[in-house]
């Protein structure tokens, strides 16, 4: 199932990643965007930009918890882009693991986006790169 520590420290961020990455606009409630991540089985969504100008951004489980839960606002009455972040931190689909996990681990991120320089085409996690290694 997995690789040796070594294989994957030099396999792609291409070769794990996640391809069915979930987008929402964000005009979208923070309701709207729960029932969307519940739907799909996903923890978090890209934020689509509005154009070719602008950067995508991201909602994650972490941004509903922290600031929509535990300040008590209503998430109907909440909209994506008033808590999502954004820009985002994104690595390139033939980028090594070891790397995407060193700027991972820097930002202070658990997820990255895979970014081919025009589109986003996948999802890298931490759990991705977990589930890589072979023990």
């Amino acid at each position: 199932m997995g690789k040796p520590l070594n294989d994957v420290r030099s396999a792609l961020a291409q070769d794990v990643m996640t391809a069915d990455v979930v987008f929402v606009d964000g005009s979208a409630t923070v309701a709207e965007a729960i029932a969307l991540m519940r739907l799909k089985g996903v923890s978090s969504l890209i934020v689509q930009h509005r154009g070719q100008e602008d950067a995508y951004g991201i909602m994650t489980r972490k941004d509903v918890v922290n600031k929509v839960a535990d300040p008590g606002k209503d998430p109907v009455a909440v909209k994506v882009f008033e808590i999502m972040t954004k820009p985002l931190v994104m690595v390139s689909p033939g980028l090594a693991l070891k790397y995407c996990a060193r700027l991972m681990h820097h930002a202070g991120i658990r997820r990255a986006p895979v970014f081919d320089g025009t589109n986003i085409i996948g999802m890298l996690s931490n759990t991705d790169i977990f589930n890589a290694i072979q023990v």
